[in-house]
């Protein structure tokens, strides 16, 4: 059992379309990956939570399935005051467990975006 230190509610920020697109999960796609999200918020880690391979330390994905499809949630805790939320999408590859290019590339932009956004509103990233 793991007990995580609770400092404080950060934010959680939706980047792009990932909100829209979250919100047309299923009922209980989005109460898992709430969950996530939530325990993201309090500076703790779901058990479906797992580091996004690509773009480093700090951005996480929450996989989940439902009624024979994939959903993915992609967010990142890098920042001290913030959760950003980059992505969030049903699996469409057909390539088995891969992600699609235009997911990973839409991923990497959104988290620059993030870091600017990050920027402007409390200064130079803190970690």
């Amino acid at each position: 059992m793991r007990l995580y230190l609770v400092v404080g509610e950060k934010p959680l920020d939706w980047v792009g379309s990932a909100k829209q697109n979250f919100l047309a999960f299923p009922a209980p796609v989005q109460h898992e990956m709430g969950n996530a999200l939530g325990l993201a918020q309090f500076g703790g880690k779901h058990p479906k939570a797992k580091p996004w391979k690509g773009e480093g330390p700090g951005v996480f994905e929450v996989v989940d399935d439902f009624d024979g499809d994939t959903y993915r949630a992609i967010y990142t805790v890098r920042f001290r005051q913030v959760v950003y939320v980059l992505h969030a999408f049903q699996k469409q590859s057909p390539r088995g467990a891969r992600t699609a290019r235009t997911d990973i590339d839409l991923i990497a932009r959104r988290l620059k975006v993030a870091r600017q956004d990050y920027e402007a509103r409390y200064g130079k990233s803190d970690r």
